[in-house]
């Protein structure tokens, strides 16, 4: 998990390491299922074993009558059927496309969402919400010089502005090129050898990790220099600051996402290489100087108005009490926002259109909430924390979907340890599609974390993450990455989880709220 410091806590807040300890708390804190302790069998021999498999077959109802199990598993089979995420997704990327907070898109992102919570009969709001707006520009970078260039030729370096960057002038900055591969390796550098110039950061991402399961862990190790490593630069008297791109694929394709500025050194121009780039510029400057031209004109304009899409399915017997499920409706520019995070508002979706289709109210209100801005700061989440904080006692629990569309596994916690306990009949109801690992997490979700820190349980599907980061941040996140299977496994993850929390005779275990 990411240190707790300072500068830890302030990347936390601004979505920079969403995804990172998300499913790190899943698979890394919590790599072993984490189930109800069985007593030790009274006989031993062929008496004993009898005992001991008929107690593993046994399936306890736990806070669930046999009626409403088998409620969750016709939830289960009809998510597993309806193509409605898949198509919902599918308009969304191809025909509204990318969501930039602030944007024109991210808006008639907001008023189509809203759109078809209202055909499924929810009850339908929109809270508004200030978000940064930030727009893209050009974009370019070549090396002018270099050991063993042939006289009058540039080498191309595949470039994107990290979001929030400044800009450099419209002609762009030549500047000479030091690179250094960690924090540790800037400082032990002279003040000399980085004033003036463009520093570049090349810390690998961790493919290997990535490729046994623990995608997210090798993000975590990577995506600090995203969201530090500008502000270093700038105190150490660089003119601009490049990071080796964080994720797995190496096709050429930069990764961006949201960085940060601190302290009293300034803003200065921000991007990310791609991972072929970033070893060619180490092979070179091993070698001599090297000197790049870089381009990056982003603007940063006012803060704008949006909102979060807010959706009820009331409750019958306590429509006050309110189980939360949700994905992020922002997304970057690159590409049309997919796996991050239309996936997660689909599946979401997806819940209030089946208990719609079968006509189900639970005990308790499911309120659909397609977050804003989780990728430039996460101020729609703020915003809600805020506006409804003294409901927040009667917030059951909170879901939500933030890690792409692979195959889920099973359900992460955030809260209680008597959590896991709990969720086994939910886990054994999701069985037929091979997600019943069950693990405690510290996080369940950027959106869900202001939330759940003040009690309210979270949960997520822990999913496969050794391809995510393959196309996350990327002009690769796009529907084709999107497997229809997987989504509706997700989606039955999301629609029996937020069900079952809603419709539970005794609702979940929370923890105090932290002080």
């Amino acid at each position: 998990m990411p240190d707790r410091s300072a500068s830890s806590a302030l990347a936390l807040r601004h979505g920079y390491l969403a995804k990172a300890p998300l499913l790190a708390a899943a698979l890394l804190m919590a790599a072993a299922p984490v189930w109800p302790q069985q007593p030790a069998p009274a006989t031993t021999g062929s008496a004993g074993r009898a005992q001991r498999m008929e107690r593993l077959a046994q399936t306890p109802s736990g806070a669930w009558t046999e009626s409403q199990l088998a409620t969750m598993a016709k939830v289960r089979d009809a998510a597993m059927k309806d193509p409605y995420a898949y198509d919902e997704l599918a308009h969304l990327c191809n025909n509204i496309g990318p969501r930039l907070s602030g944007s024109p898109q991210a808006q008639a992102a907001v008023e189509w969402v809203a759109a078809e919570m209202r055909k499924q009969g929810a009850t339908v709001s929109l809270e508004k919400t200030m978000v940064p707006h930030w727009v893209r520009g050009e974009e370019t970078a070549s090396l002018t010089s270099w050991p063993g260039a042939t006289p009058g030729t540039t080498q191309k370096i595949v470039v994107t502005a990290l979001g929030g960057s400044a800009a450099t002038p419209p002609e762009g900055i030549t500047a000479p090129v030091v690179l250094v591969h960690d924090l540790a390796e800037l400082k032990r550098l002279p003040p000399a050898a980085t004033h003036g110039r463009i520093l570049v950061f090349d810390h690998p991402f961790d493919k290997e990790m990535a490729a046994n399961g623990q995608g997210t862990a090798a993000y975590g190790q990577s995506v600090l220099y995203r969201a530090l490593a500008p502000s270093a630069g700038a105190a150490a008297g660089a003119v601009a600051v490049l990071v080796r791109s964080v994720g797995g694929a190496e096709y050429r394709l930069p990764h961006t996402g949201a960085t940060s500025y601190e302290g009293a050194a300034g803003h200065i121009p921000a991007g990310a290489v791609t991972a072929e780039d970033a070893d060619l510029l180490d092979a070179l400057v091993k070698q001599g100087p090297v000197t790049m031209h870089l381009v990056l004109t982003p603007q940063t304009l006012p803060l704008t108005p949006s909102y979060n899409v807010i959706a009820d399915w009331k409750g019958k017997e306590h429509p006050e009490q309110v189980v939360l499920v949700s994905g992020h409706l922002d997304s970057w520019d690159l590409g049309t926002g997919a796996i991050d995070d239309g996936a997660g508002i689909a599946v979401s979706m997806q819940t209030i259109h089946l208990l719609h289709a079968m006509g189900l109210h639970a005990r308790r209100t499911i309120r659909f909430v397609a977050w804003m801005d989780e990728e430039s700061g996460s101020e729609g989440a703020a915003t809600y924390a805020t506006d409804h904080a003294d409901a927040l006692p009667d917030h059951v629990a909170a879901l939500e979907s933030d890690l792409g569309a692979d195959h889920p596994i099973g359900i992460t916690f955030a809260g209680s340890p008597l959590l896991a306990e709990y969720l086994k009949p939910v886990a054994d109801a999701l069985a037929p599609i091979g997600a019943t690992l069950v693990t405690r997490g510290e996080d369940a979700g950027e959106d869900i974390a202001a939330i759940v820190t003040r009690g309210v349980p979270g949960f997520t599907p822990t999913q496969d993450s050794r391809f995510y980061f393959n196309y996350h941040h990327t002009a690769a996140d796009t529907l084709d990455k999107v497997d229809p299977h997987h989504l509706a496994e997700n989606a039955a993850v999301m629609a029996v989880t937020a069900y079952a929390l809603a419709e539970a005779v005794e609702p979940a275990p929370r923890l105090a709220p932290e002080k």
